[in-house]
């Protein structure tokens, strides 16, 4: 089994009490913002390492680290071989930034978007886009409903009721 597949045993599978799985989850969310408050803070470094190692620089438990990794692996510049990796798997952290706070709003992670270190990395108007550009993108739009008397939006000309709504 690889660290992924028993990172989501864990925290997805496991058979928590309601309890149980809050702390756990609280325990994991505080963790998370820790590690992207340093991620955050020096935007220009390249983090790069082992799984192992990482987790040991960040203070995060092996099987931390491995859901860090698996929540921001698809807002890296190179994604990560997450479904193969190993505690010896060099990995990196190197991400784009709209793509990054992106990702946390369709998340719906606040605790992570409103984060002060945005405010060096993405004007607050940019965030501003970012965010309703999320949004939108999960809003469904009904088209008008054609009605009986409206021109036919096949383009014949004729009325609805007499073309296409038969």
């Amino acid at each position: 089994m690889t660290l992924l597949e028993r990172w989501r045993e864990f925290a997805y599978n496991n058979e928590m009490d309601e309890q149980q799985a809050d702390a756990f989850w609280g325990n994991y969310f505080n963790q998370e913002m820790e590690i992207y408050k340093q991620l955050l803070a020096d935007p220009d470094t390249k983090v790069t390492g082992t799984v192992k190692e990482l987790a040991e620089k960040y203070g995060v438990e092996l099987s931390m680290m491995v859901g860090f990794l698996d929540g921001i692996n698809d807002s890296l510049v190179e994604a990560n071989p997450i479904e193969t990796m190993e505690e010896d798997t060099v990995v990196n952290l190197v991400y784009d930034k709209e793509k990054l706070y992106y990702n946390m709003v369709g998340a719906r992670a606040q605790w992570l978007y409103e984060l002060p270190e945005w405010n060096a990395l993405l004007s607050e108007e940019r965030r501003k886009e970012l965010y309703k550009e999320q949004k939108s993108s999960t809003t469904i739009v009904k088209p008008k409903k054609v009605g009986r008397n409206d021109p036919c939006p096949c383009g014949s000309g004729k009325k609805y009721k007499k073309c296409c709504g038969k």
